[in-house]
């Protein structure tokens, strides 16, 4: 019987992928994703039958993906990061009724970020998209308000887009008041792929410039501090 792998491939592609990852796309007979994802997964996708469409097309690829397997195909869909967040397994287990699904995980982008300014994520942390296309901005405004009170450490996906020029700039205004405004921020563009940029900044310094989508940024908590031009947030341990 054929199955469907909801796969994450990570913000890079090959390099962040798990052997998991690459065995249920070797073993697929078809690919299905965003077409720059099928690129970022290179020589993985030779002689395999793909279906990708271009933005806002999630639910399609679901679709076509799930009529893959029902023709008896093996099929991979994939996704970035983590395909559980933000990703093609949610959208992939309500559509599917009768088809074998198994979900497999990746390197998420702000992990991928995080390893790369330093250590801004350990310890509690949210997770906030700034995109409003699935989410009412003030459900966002308020998962911010929340979230800052709280002095988790937050990550930002989809700070920036050319119809969201200035949720970035909100959602700061928002964290700056439970937030010093030396607290310090991670930005990073491209994370694990080619091109990538890295900026180690505070809360009052924001280059807003220098953000887009393909950005995702990381602001410390109370606790967190600059040594080395790394980001470290304190776990709790007596370091002497």
């Amino acid at each position: 019987m054929a199955k469907l792998y909801v796969v994450g491939i990570g913000p890079g592609g090959r390099e962040h992928m798990t052997y998991r990852a690459v065995e249920a796309i070797k073993i697929s007979d078809v690919i299905v994703g965003y077409t720059p994802y099928i690129e970022y997964i290179g020589e993985l996708v030779e002689d395999k039958e793909l279906f990708s469409t271009g933005m806002k097309g999630e639910i399609e690829r679901c679709k076509a993906a799930i009529d893959m397997v029902r023709s008896g195909k093996n099929t991979a869909i994939i996704s970035t990061g983590d395909a559980g967040l933000y990703g093609m397994a949610g959208p992939i287990l309500e559509l599917a009724e009768d088809i074998e699904v198994e979900i497999i995980p990746g390197v998420t982008a702000s992990f991928s970020a995080a390893a790369e300014l330093g250590s801004p994520i350990m310890h509690d942390y949210a997770s906030i998209s700034l995109s409003d296309l699935l989410t009412p901005w003030e459900v966002i405004e308020n998962r911010l308000e929340k979230a800052a009170d709280a002095d988790f450490v937050i990550a930002i996906y989809n700070p920036k887009s050319k119809g969201r020029k200035d949720h970035l700039e909100k959602a700061v205004n928002i964290i700056s008041n439970y937030r010093k405004g030396e607290t310090p921020v991670g930005i990073v563009k491209n994370s694990g792929r080619v091109g990538r940029e890295i900026i180690i900044t505070t809360l009052d310094n924001i280059d807003y410039k220098k953000v887009d989508m393909l950005s995702v940024l990381i602001i410390g908590n109370s606790n967190s501090y600059i040594k080395n031009n790394k980001i470290i947030t304190p776990r709790g341990y007596n370091i002497k």
